[in-house]
């Protein structure tokens, strides 16, 4: 029997769950920036959005190529299964943005990073929207989102002159949905199509440097898009004239527990894996195929 000591190597033990990765190479773009983010708008780029909630998610969609991810309260339906949005707290918002940018900071990401104000964390008044937007910028956030015109203005205001980015949020705004009366196309006609481009307007007089537009009929995002010079439009069912497009993850990779949105365009239908559908979802939305309006828009 042997006593010979086992050799040293320099190779470390595998790690269960891939908790504990190699090194990640440097990374091959800038990360993006507010400024970049203007810049891409300013050049007529399209931006690249999608949801995410965890951090192998987010790594991958960085890997893609994704200029933004949303740590959307869109995650209270597909990952919590609620019927809507309107559960979803401010601590719940805070571990998954926490989680999503520790996945981005693990290899080491270049995306910009928004997340979302719940339902109840701003509406009291511009001070709570402050602490609230503290709570997500600190668990690393680059910038946060709120629903609604009108009274929000003053809170985007608010929050930008504290150093906050904000990204407003018009159209259907799923916090409102029962006020709303469901989940329909806003801006038809001629009234509510003005009133919707008043408050455009003012969230980008305010300083709101982005704009979500979901479910807006595209000729009307077409407008806004081209008079909005100072805010990025960003469509979900808006149409293709939007400056960026955004969607669910789990609807684009074809796994929504519901019925499929007609704006939704299942990347993984032509894909052999999660990252290249996440890929050519990046390519379609830069070159403009999608959205198609004709498929995916009002």
């Amino acid at each position: 029997m042997s006593n010979t000591t086992p050799p040293i190597t320099d190779t470390p033990p595998a790690s269960p769950y891939g908790t504990l990765p190699p090194a990640s190479p440097p990374a091959s773009r800038k990360p993006v920036s507010l400024p970049r983010l203007a810049d891409m708008h300013a050049r007529g780029e399209k931006i690249a959005m999608l949801t995410a909630y965890d951090a192998t998610f987010a790594a991958m969609a960085d890997a893609a190529g994704i200029d933004c991810l949303l740590v959307g309260d869109s995650l209270g339906m597909v990952c919590q299964g609620l019927n809507s949005t309107v559960g979803v707290s401010l601590d719940i918002m805070r571990y998954h943005t926490d989680s999503v940018s520790r996945g981005l900071r693990r290899v080491q990401g270049t995306t910009w990073l928004i997340a979302d104000l719940p339902f109840g964390s701003y509406q009291e008044s511009r001070e709570q929207a402050l602490r609230s937007a503290t709570v997500l910028m600190q668990a690393g956030a680059h910038m946060v989102k709120l629903e609604g015109g009108g009274w929000t203005t003053d809170t985007v205001r608010f929050l930008v002159e504290r150093g906050i980015p904000v990204c407003a949020h018009l159209g259907l705004t799923p916090q409102t949905v029962h006020a709303l009366g469901g989940y329909r196309v806003q801006g038809k006609g001629d009234a509510a199509g003005a009133l919707l481009k008043q408050q455009a307007h003012a969230l980008q007089d305010a300083g709101a440097a982005m704009l979500v537009l979901e479910m807006v009929p595209a000729a009307l995002a077409a407008e806004l898009t081209a008079e909005l010079k100072h805010c990025a439009t960003i469509g979900i069912g808006a149409g293709k004239a939007t400056a960026g497009q955004v969607l669910v993850l789990h609807d684009m990779l074809g796994i929504n527990l519901g019925k499929m949105p007609k704006f939704v365009r299942n990347f993984m239908a032509d894909a052999p894996g999660v990252l290249p559908a996440l890929r050519a979802y990046v390519q379609a939305v830069k070159d403009g195929s999608f959205p198609d309006d004709r498929l995916h828009a009002w």
